[in-house]
């Protein structure tokens, strides 16, 4: 098979350190803290940018399948961009400033300051640099009311309030990536030490645990967030992109513009590896009450969707069986499957059979202490994504010993989402 352009195919990867250290106590402990006590996240490196000016709400109305009909002051919103086909270029979280400013955490960032140079708009754009903390579980309200010193039980779901910590004023984001109560605290970077210190030095009262890089996409598998490069590639290397794939990767520092593929799953055709926001299970985002890139194709997708997200359970037998393979001598093994999760950074796609026919592709395959099973994520034909149903998964790249897994399709998120909880009773 040759590797589609502009994406490298190898069995060799890398570890940043953008999450710390790989782990803090362990992973097992970590995983289970953001469902028993809490846990601090640091996604500090993401970008964002600040976009201001009268015709800045238009600009994110152009570039996004979101509806900005409704969208308060201090208000965030999951953003997703698309291209002209409908597929996903980027994500990320919006929040409104004031009336024309806005900020917007993410890759996608990019993608609509592309819009807006290359388009009529009044607006001015700029990089910025905050801390990105995520403290979530059900003891990180007590935590961040103790170390803020005042109530943040008025803050509805995805909206922010205002709270000092070490001195340091900041935005409080009622969010949670974990599937749990959860708050991203977004405020400038030359503060950030000072603000985790005393989170840290706070937490050890309720059961804190620093999230290390093994752990910390664990939360996105059980609470289903689909993460870019890990569960899709940005739909960026078709010649209509190539302007802004060249801008794109003249901008990004190297690790964040090479894109690694690895599994089972193989094709010459990059698209394969493009999903749409109804594959990804943000048709929900979807609203048709605007104008903007990719709404044509998105129309007839979401009324007719051909593939949806679900969750797969792997049998714990069959996994056992690619594990125990490391200790005979007989064979050659499978491949290794890393523990919880692969830790190379790039996305790792292996086919999905049911009567010895690809029907899907899984990816973001870990190993969740809390329900002790391995999971991943999948985007399944519509036919065969029926809760219960059995499929199989081809554990193992062409060319080495393949396992067929067995596995049974699970809603996506897997995990009870608490999210929305009423913060008045906890």
């Amino acid at each position: 098979m040759s590797t589609p352009k502009g994406m490298r195919k190898t069995p060799e990867g890398y570890f940043t350190s953008r999450w710390g250290l790989p782990e803090y106590t362990d992973w097992i402990d970590e995983s289970m803290s953001w469902k028993e006590t809490c846990a601090i996240g640091d996604w500090s490196f993401l970008w964002e940018r600040r976009f201001k000016g009268p015709d800045a709400l238009k600009l994110f109305s152009d570039t996004s399948v979101n509806s900005f009909q409704k969208f308060d002051i201090r208000q965030s919103k999951h953003v997703v961009h698309t291209t002209k086909q409908g597929k996903v270029i980027a994500e990320g979280i919006l929040t409104r400033l004031s009336e024309d400013e806005f900020m917007l955490f993410g890759r996608g960032t990019f993608w609509v300051d592309y819009i807006r140079r290359h388009g009529d708009y009044r607006v001015t754009s700029a990089a910025d640099d905050w801390f990105n903390f995520q403290v979530q579980g059900p003891t990180s309200l007590a935590l961040l009311e103790k170390v803020a010193k005042q109530s943040l039980r008025d803050v509805k779901f995805m909206h922010s309030g205002e709270i000092e910590i070490a001195g340091c004023k900041m935005l409080a984001l009622r969010q949670g990536m974990s599937g749990e109560i959860g708050f991203e605290l977004q405020g400038p970077m030359g503060q950030a030490a000072a603000v985790y210190d005393a989170i840290v030095a706070a937490g050890q009262e309720f059961g804190l645990r620093r999230i290390g890089g093994r752990a910390i996409f664990i939360n996105h598998l059980e609470a289903c967030f689909p993460t870019i490069v890990t569960d899709y590639m940005p739909a960026i290397f078709d010649e209509d992109m190539k302007e802004y794939q060249d801008e794109f990767r003249a901008a990004m520092p190297g690790f964040a513009s090479t894109f690694n593929i690895a599994g089972s799953f193989q094709s010459d055709d990059v698209r394969d590896w493009y999903r749409s926001p109804v594959e990804l299970g943000w048709a929900k985002n979807i609203k048709f009450d605007h104008e903007f890139i990719g709404r044509a194709a998105l129309e007839d997708e979401v009324a007719h969707p051909k593939r949806v997200i679900r969750t797969l359970v792997w049998n714990g037998d069959d996994v056992a069986d690619v594990h125990a393979s490391l200790f005979q001598k007989e064979h050659d093994p499978y491949q290794y499957m890393e523990m919880p999760r692969d830790q190379r950074g790039f996305m790792y796609a292996d086919r999905v059979l049911s009567g010895g026919k690809d029907v899907g592709v899984t990816t973001s395959r870990g190993y969740s202490y809390f329900f002790r099973e391995m999971l991943s994520l999948c985007t399944i034909d519509v036919d065969h994504s029926e809760i219960g149903n059995e499929v199989v998964v081809v554990w193992g790249e062409p060319g080495r010993r393949q396992k067929q897994i067995r596995a049974k399709v699970a809603p996506a998120p897997y995990k009870k989402d608490n999210r929305r909880a009423d913060l008045s009773k906890v």
